[in-house]
């Protein structure tokens, strides 16, 4: 890397997309990874969806420690850049590395023990739960090279390094293309392993992920593996990850929770309705998740010049990246509105699940506004090291508030499926307000102490 700190000195909108766009890429090619799944688990039948849908909720639980973990990284490495700290960044490498094995070995120990007790505790059984376990046991192979590799990821992203990140998701991609009709059907030697196959080629093409990721951080001169396996925890670093760390960590788990909870009320309505979210879902991470570049440039800017206390460049940079985030939203819109119903057909041709997935996502389309706010502020928080608010304010959009909305049209006034999506858009943005009011209070004040 060059000694000048251009994240530090170049123009604001060339960083984003600089940072942003490859991002971006990266994370539409790992949806369309995800989505390549869906249309191969279609192919066996509606059920194996509604399993899916399922073990994406665990998964997600699981990585929502690491999407913490992964924050503080960037955070702190980006901070100590920031300040020309070069020997501390390398610290705090080493010790978030550690956090992240002793993360991924627990995870696993405990997720392969209580797995059939969460899944039928959100409402999955008979054949569903059977699809669930017998993919999910395998996946759950898979959680060490992925908290690795974002751990890494997270090094590259202090360093304002996107690029290697999206370059290993799209020949992921496209190894996820080749691998699962192959293990799905067999071909030769290989025999026809059915939806256990989309399952392993998801792991092996994760530690093929792993050994990419682990060869970028090793260029970075950030890390050195036989220096990390001589040297000993530092204690400060890793208060410093922790007490970073958990915040955005419970605020993920909690967003993990709270699509748990979601899929539990939207399973009262059936089988087709839990397929139906499913491939909603995925057609809403298609538009949604390449607006989400805009969190990681903020969270790498933002990072860099906090700790060179380059306020004016932070207020800036959040300006630009609401601008362009809003933008993106409505041509969201627009896309969903003419195109969304055609999409979900090519998961499923079920006029039952069309129907509740279209009107699903036409209604999550109006939240992308409120998702970029959030999702800009939590970013913010998280690069000036004040994330605690977060997990209080995912408790209340997440939890207590779907809770109470969710159990009344179901339980109490026996609504149809449409209302849950209605409370969820007031939910999220009655979030999304008062989180842009905080934020903007806690930069002040941030700018008043230093």
């Amino acid at each position: 890397m060059k000694n000048k700190n251009e994240l530090l000195t170049k123009d604001i909108k060339q960083l984003i997309i600089q940072i942003a766009i490859p991002s971006s890429i990266g994370m539409f090619f790992n949806t369309m990874y995800n989505v390549v799944d869906t249309f191969y688990v279609g192919q066996i039948s509606t059920e194996a969806i509604s399993a899916l849908t399922y073990s994406f909720m665990i998964f997600f639980m699981l990585l929502s420690v690491s999407f913490g973990l992964s924050s503080a990284m960037t955070a702190y490495v980006g901070g100590a850049l920031g300040k020309h700290k070069r020997n501390m960044a390398r610290i705090y490498v080493s010790n978030g590395i550690s956090l992240f094995l002793i993360t991924s070995f627990v995870l696993s120990i405990i997720s392969f023990v209580l797995l059939e007790y969460i899944f039928v505790s959100m409402g999955a059984s008979g054949k569903v739960l059977e699809y669930a376990l017998e993919y999910t046991y395998i996946i759950l192979l898979g959680i060490f090279p992925m908290l690795i590799g974002l751990g890494a990821n997270a090094v590259l992203i202090a360093l304002g390094d996107t690029k290697s990140y999206r370059n290993i998701l799209i020949l992921g991609f496209v190894l996820n293309v080749i691998f699962d009709p192959l293990f799905i059907y067999g071909f030769y030697f290989i025999p026809a392993l059915g939806l256990s196959g989309v399952a392993i080629a998801t792991v092996l093409i994760q530690y093929i992920t792993l050994f990419y990721m682990l060869y970028k951080l090793y260029k970075t001169n950030l890390f050195n593996i036989s220096l990390f396996l001589k040297s000993s925890v530092n204690k400060r670093a890793f208060k410093h990850l922790l007490l970073q760390a958990i915040p955005s960590s419970a605020n993920m788990l909690l967003m993990s929770f709270g699509s748990m909870i979601v899929v539990y009320f939207v399973s009262t309505y059936g089988f087709k309705a839990v397929a139906a979210f499913g491939i909603g879902y995925r057609v809403e991470q298609i538009i949604l998740l390449p607006m989400l570049g805009l969190n990681t440039a903020v969270m790498s800017i933002v990072s860099n010049n906090f700790g060179a206390k380059n306020f004016d460049r932070i207020d800036e940079v959040i300006h630009k990246a609401l601008k362009y985030g809003y933008a993106m939203s409505a041509i969201g819109v627009i896309l969903i509105v003419f195109f969304g119903k055609y999409i979900i057909m090519a998961f499923d041709t079920d006029v039952e699940v069309i129907d509740i997935a279209y009107t699903y996502i036409i209604f999550e389309s109006f939240i992308f506004f409120s998702f970029i706010t959030l999702f800009i502020s939590v970013s913010t928080l998280q690069g000036i090291k004040n994330p605690f608010i977060v997990p209080y304010i995912s408790f209340y959009r997440q939890v207590f508030m779907p809770l109470i909305f969710f159990y009344g049209v179901v339980y109490i006034f026996h609504l149809d499926i449409i209302y849950l999506w209605m409370s969820m858009l007031l939910i999220i943005s009655s979030a999304a307000i008062y989180m842009k009011i905080y934020t903007k209070k806690q930069l002040e004040r941030a700018r008043y102490k230093n």
